[in-house]
């Protein structure tokens, strides 16, 4: 089995910082209830003045990440904001090799 950890950063614009924690906040809620996700973690780094999330996830496959990637909590947040990032979020995708 090949575990699949998502690491993405998001970085909000100032003015909307908190309607995207508060969104985020309700995607880990949703995200650690779709059967493949193993784990969904949600991150605040406050650098300088500029807030960044860091959202850290584990699926049992690629198939899971696609359920996620389809799934209506997700839909629902990428429409609600899409203009609220200061930068276009930052997604990598890789596959587990030795993890403790």
């Amino acid at each position: 089995m090949t575990i699949i950890a998502v690491h993405a950063v998001i970085t909000p614009k100032p003015e909307h910082v908190e309607d995207v924690l508060s969104e985020m906040l309700g995607m880990v809620q949703g995200s650690r209830q779709e059967p493949g996700c193993l784990r969904y973690d949600l991150l605040r780094q406050d650098d300088a003045g500029t807030v960044r999330l860091h959202v850290q996830e584990r699926y049992r496959d690629m198939d899971a990440v696609q359920a996620h990637r389809d799934s209506a909590h997700y839909r629902a947040y990428r429409a609600k904001a899409g203009d609220w990032f200061q930068e276009a979020p930052v997604v990598t995708v890789l596959q587990e090799v030795d993890v403790a």
